[in-house]
């Protein structure tokens, strides 16, 4: 029997790509998995798709209020949060000069306050159950930038500094929180990246291939695991040696 067996995970942003892949392997190994997206319909269609014991739910994580319900719901529903992934983000490029405010805090609303609304709306659970996982998704860019994404680097540096915070902050309630930062990943917000753009970007990976939504998952899982309680404000990159 899997460690995840009946434990109630929470997947944001999980309808696609990454998130997907992280509710499918949690529901396999026997998970209850809520998946949250910001439709209601394609939330339930993910969830029906995938199989197993998951449910879909909507809410806009940058909402502070729609999270508080959500978090409500999924407990009441399927029992204390005892892992949440922090997957949902968006992102919106452009030079600093002709990026307008909306593209900026769009960007912060659902890449950094979403993920802090929702470790804030989880920490009481977990705190009073004394243990928990709490995993988020950086990026590469969050330690390295990237010319062209001001608003998502900084909203993924600011994931890396909550992280490593509320690491300190849960450490002695038993709660873990790490992050995992993606490299180039075949996913629906890069598949805009095609041709001789792509070729350019997968020569400078020394694994010569662009990472896939499983690979995060796994890594996902890792550090959701009893093989991960003793790693706490890690940044895990997994990027096939691209920052190296």
């Amino acid at each position: 029997m899997s460690e995840f067996q009946d434990t109630v995970v929470l997947v944001t942003g999980g309808s696609r790509g990454i998130g997907r892949a992280c509710t499918a392997l949690f529901a396999s190994e026997g998970a209850r998995v809520a998946l949250c997206g910001r439709c209601a319909e394609t939330a339930a269609a993910a969830a029906e798709s995938i199989g197993g014991d998951v449910r879909g739910y909507q809410a806009d994580v940058a909402d502070p209020k729609a999270v508080e319900a959500l978090i409500k719901t999924v407990t009441d529903e399927l029992g204390p949060i005892a892992v949440l992934v922090n997957n949902a983000g968006i992102s919106h490029d452009g030079l600093i000069l002709r990026m307008k405010d909306d593209a900026w805090n769009a960007i912060i609303a659902a890449n950094l306050s979403g993920a802090f609304y929702c470790c804030r709306a989880v920490a009481r659970g977990m705190i009073k159950q004394r243990q928990g996982r709490i995993i988020n998704m950086a990026s590469i860019v969050g330690l390295h930038g990237q010319a062209g994404q001001t608003n998502y680097a900084a909203s993924k540096a600011g994931l890396i500094g909550l992280t490593k915070a509320l690491a300190r902050e849960l450490a002695p309630r038993r709660v873990t929180v790490n992050a995992v930062a993606p490299g180039y990943i075949e996913t629906d917000m890069t598949a805009g990246i095609t041709g001789e753009t792509e070729e350019a970007l997968v020569k400078q990976i020394p694994l010569l291939r662009a990472g896939t939504p499983a690979d995060i998952a796994q890594a996902v899982r890792f550090l959701a695991s009893d093989a991960a309680a003793y790693i706490t404000g890690a940044v895990l990159p997994v990027d096939g040696g691209l920052a190296m």
